[in-house]
């Protein structure tokens, strides 16, 4: 009877192992985790963000706020399959990917990336190329023609996205430097920030800002995206291991972490200044505690994210308030001093909280080649420079020459006060 009981035990292990460690080096259990990494990460665009900036703006302009997440969903994905896979992750250079896996060629069902098929690998990081253009219409909302958008939003993927996606995870010069950016710093939240802020910057301010106030005309939509955002942050984060193991599972951890911190910082923050939290700042503040915690969130622990989502809602709080009230720049829903701000400050602590000496709020070490965080937090801040400034550059010169061929940027004063829902679409949002 023992016998048989160790043969079976035997048995149940070796079928077991076999469903995690496929022949020809197919592991199921990473596969089945990123293949639910990658829905939650376009759950994240649609509808999390849709809904999340369409709450933000005026009734009349709900539609156009949806129309832009999903058309720029579409517009990215077929350009990433044509190309911007390609010159993300084909071998090219220290700057930028070949032209060697245009439209997948030469990748079947049988192949690899790592231990995951490469479709699924090609798959997930196209739902990070989907989120970070339409997370920059946040800062255009309510007054860029639909034309105009469709144009920008796809040669800023390419011109932006991809190039700035090989430095950091493609085998271009950032990661060979050893720069820490887990799931995105660098390359979705500093991009798409800095792009808002420059888009914000050449478009100019909405009509009437800012002395008109311009109030969220639906918070519960807004909320509603902000809770889709937090669940889909787990599969943009943890799924950034490529693996169900260790890495992914401190990185949700200490993603939950950083998210709880920052909404619950902004809140007390608005609480103390003037009487009352609200809805909208703690929601903001939960964003902000996601995108700063992006690119640290396979280098730090569950200490560190404490402190990291703390420095989100100080931070990000003060920035929105100075871009808004004092320097009077209209980034309409907040995407520079929220994601931008965010995307900084997060990759500048992912070199100080990697650090294994800081006690409880120790990391997990330093990037390969790297012995102290002087040289860690130096190779963070090339990093971050050099993705502003060519983010700008390239921001502004799309920005202009997209002018030129859709005969300016803008929709006109009275279509503005139309909406753009009217305007470009010929639909309402509500038919009351």
């Amino acid at each position: 009877m023992i016998k048989a009981i160790k043969v079976l035990l035997v048995l149940a292990l070796t079928t077991s192992f076999g469903a995690f460690a496929d022949d020809g080096g197919l592991n199921s259990a990473n596969t089945a985790w990123i293949l639910t990494s990658t829905a939650l990460v376009l759950l994240m665009t649609l509808p999390g963000l849709a809904l999340f900036y369409g709450g933000l703006v005026r009734s009349k302009n709900i539609l156009s706020i949806l129309m832009q997440c999903f058309a720029i969903a579409g517009v990215s994905s077929i350009l990433w399959l044509i190309v911007g896979y390609s010159l993300a992750f084909g071998e090219g250079n220290a700057y930028i990917g070949d032209f060697s896996k245009v439209m997948m060629a030469g990748v079947t069902k049988e192949s690899l990336s790592g231990d995951i098929p490469e479709s699924l690998f090609m798959l997930f990081q196209m739902t990070f190329a989907v989120i970070t253009p339409a997370l920059i219409i946040g800062a255009f909302a309510e007054r860029m023609k639909f034309s105009a958008v469709l144009i920008f939003s796809a040669l800023w993927l390419l011109a932006v996205y991809s190039p700035v996606t090989h430095w950091v995870w493609g085998g271009g010069w950032l990661g060979a430097m050893g720069l820490y950016d887990f799931a995105g710093g660098t390359v979705v939240h500093i991009t798409a920030g800095v792009a808002a802020l420059v888009a914000a910057l050449v478009l100019g301010p909405r009509r009437g800002f800012p002395k008109t106030p311009m109030l969220p005309h639906n918070l519960t939509m807004t909320v509603t995206g902000a809770g889709l955002l937090w669940v889909g942050w787990f599969g943009f984060n943890g799924g950034s291991a490529l693996a169900a193991n260790g890495d992914a599972a401190m990185a949700m951890l200490v993603t939950h972490i950083s998210a709880a911190t920052g909404a619950l910082t902004w809140a007390a923050i608005e609480w103390k200044k003037f009487g009352k939290a609200s809805v909208l700042g703690a929601v903001t503040g939960m964003v902000a505690g996601l995108g700063t915690i992006t690119p640290a969130s396979g280098f730090v622990g569950p200490g560190g994210a404490l402190i990291i989502g703390l420095s989100a809602g100080v931070v990000c709080f003060y920035c929105t308030v100075y871009i808004k009230q004092k320097l009077h720049i209209d980034d309409s829903l907040d995407v520079f001093p929220v994601h931008g701000v965010g995307g900084i400050l997060g990759t500048f602590l992912a070199g100080v909280f990697s650090a294994t000496s800081l006690g409880v709020f120790s990391g997990f070490g330093f990037a390969d080649g790297i012995s102290t965080m002087a040289e860690q937090v130096s190779v963070q801040l090339i990093g971050i420079v050099a993705t502003i400034v060519y983010t700008a550059i390239v921001t502004f010169i799309l920005l202009k020459l997209v002018g030129l061929m859709t005969g300016g940027l803008r929709v006109s004063d009275e279509q503005e006060i139309t909406g753009l829902d009217l305007v470009e679409h010929d639909e309402a949002g509500y038919n009351l």
